[in-house]
């Protein structure tokens, strides 16, 4: 059974940054492409950020430039580097996991954290 544990969030007011991570076990890590996906009060979750098996990253549009997703497979460990962060990025943030090829869809992800939260403040 895959288990996939976020930690890294907290409050932070606007500009600055934070890095999230997420643990993984009971996968072949890596295997598996791995997304950062993010749930505000309200709102549907949204794809943030991605990482295929071999190391390439795709990134939502809203966050280009500012974000920046890893993974180091001797550590099952994936990372979120969240930089110049705004009020409306406040949410909770889940990472998930699919084997084999990458996604942005939130369907397409077999395996979810439990969620860190991400408070910004303006």
């Amino acid at each position: 059974q895959a288990q996939l544990v976020e930690s890294g969030g907290g409050l932070v007011q606007a500009g600055d940054s934070l890095r999230l991570s997420c643990a993984a076990s009971g996968l072949t890590f890596s295997y598996h492409a791995m997304g950062w996906f993010r749930q505000a009060p309200g709102k549907e979750r949204e794809f943030v950020a991605g990482i295929t098996w071999s190391g390439n990253t795709y990134y939502a549009d809203f966050v280009k430039g500012r974000f920046t997703v890893s993974r180091d497979n001797a550590k099952n460990t994936v990372y979120l580097q969240m930089n110049s962060q705004k009020p409306e990025a406040t949410a909770v943030y889940y990472c998930a996991a699919r084997f084999s090829s990458s996604s942005t869809r939130v369907y397409d992800f077999n395996d979810w954290g439990q969620g860190t939260q991400v408070t910004v403040s303006s």
